[in-house]
């Protein structure tokens, strides 16, 4: 006799409430102000190579990017601004360095909004006025990002290191500059390679003023070490309301950097979850090889366009409640698989016929919901009648 236990209600919230700051509109989305957390990331080509930027912004739209950030160092690249910014699909910042005729020219090219870095700018104080006026024209944000690699000299030689403090004086005296002019559309971003430095200096930015802030470690690292570096840090301020927009920053292409943003916003309820794989971390109880399980159920499952948490589970330990409580499972032992769908147990399958049994119930899951699947997995789905 089994016993229907239901489905779990989800839990409640836990994060803090969100830090109140100004909102911006950055070509359509919207940053600060309540607006969710939007993730960013930046391409690697050529700017002044269109065809290949265009290529790889495309790519990061369909990973989930909502905003790009381009570099402009050269002319030619300034030259590329206008075309690319027509014809991104998302919207895209120009980042700005050294040069603050690029500025304009970015501005010019109606790019969404423009980034600066006031520490290597030469005379950047004395453009202010002109930069202000000519963004405040056009109605294009400007975000000042203070880096620990290129902090103004004056704030070194006060400090004697980049520290929170000193990025937080270099962001705060540059935002003031603009106020001056009766300009307010701005983010800041102060970032720092080490992740209590840098967390340090979002809570102090966080209590003294209102602008929106753009999060990120620099110089993260490697995928791995970045990925744990930016969690570590973006979950401590996200948790604390802390954060409007994220950029990973790995050594890695950039796509990865928008899968690790989304699924840190994800564990933090911060967006809805797509597709969440829940799999033990194997001991001496599974009676399954549960590695291999979850990789195949993952990969088999890439692309599926729906919020499906699906458990993969190598025991009769903790396997039933884990499998019972997602929206699919399988709780294993014995060279077989007890099947779980919205709580209940509709098969038993062999060992062998787990990971095929999860993805067509998962394909069908997702039929269900009414969402569209990917080419790719179409042909995968089960043929479903309709009575």
């Amino acid at each position: 006799m089994s016993i229907d236990l239901g489905m779990p209600a989800p839990p409640a919230p836990t994060l803090a409430p969100r830090r109140v700051s100004r909102q911006l509109n950055v070509g359509g989305v919207l940053v600060g102000g309540g607006a969710p957390v939007s993730v960013q990331s930046m391409t690697t080509t050529l700017t002044s190579d269109i065809n290949a930027t265009l290529q790889q912004i495309a790519e990061l739209t369909a990973s989930g990017c909502q905003i790009v950030r381009v570099a402009v160092p050269s002319a030619d690249d300034a030259a590329a601004l206008p075309a690319i910014a027509r014809k991104s699909q998302i919207p895209v910042i120009a980042d700005i360095h050294f040069q603050p005729k690029y500025v304009f020219a970015a501005i010019d090219a109606g790019c969404a909004a423009v980034r600066v870095n006031p520490g290597n700018i030469k005379q950047f104080d004395d453009k202010v006025a002109e930069i202000a006026k000519a963004a405040s024209a056009a109605g294009t944000p400007i975000r000042i990002g203070v880096n620990a690699g290129s902090l103004d000299k004056r704030l070194l030689a006060k400090y004697g290191r980049a520290t929170a403090e000193a990025l937080v004086e270099s962001a705060l005296w540059e935002c003031s500059l603009f106020e001056e002019h009766g300009f307010r559309d701005i983010k800041i971003s102060v970032k720092h390679h080490d992740p209590v430095v840098m967390i340090n200096a979002y809570r102090q930015l966080a209590a003294q003023c209102d602008y929106p802030l753009h999060l990120g470690v620099t110089e993260a690292g490697p995928t791995f070490q970045g990925t744990i570096k930016s969690s570590v840090a973006f979950g401590a301020l996200l948790a604390e309301g802390i954060g409007d927009t994220i950029r990973v920053s790995l050594s890695a292409p950039p796509v990865e950097e928008v899968k690790v943003g989304n699924q840190i916003l994800e564990s933090l309820g911060l967006r809805e979850r797509g597709l969440e794989i829940v799999s033990c971390p194997s001991c001496g109880r599974a009676q399954v090889d549960v590695y291999t399980l979850a990789e195949q159920v993952t990969a088999g499952l890439e692309g599926l366009p729906v919020p499906l948490r699906v458990a993969v589970m190598g025991c009769v330990v903790n396997g039933p409640g884990e499998a019972r409580e997602a929206d699919l499972g399988v709780a294993s032992g014995n060279g077989k698989g007890q099947i779980f769908v919205k709580g209940k147990v509709i098969k038993t399958v062999p060992e062998s016929q787990i990971v095929e049994t999860l993805i067509e119930e998962a394909l069908r899951l997702a039929e269900e919901m009414g969402e569209d699947l990917p080419e790719e997995l179409r042909g995968l789905a089960p043929v479903v009648e309709v009575k």
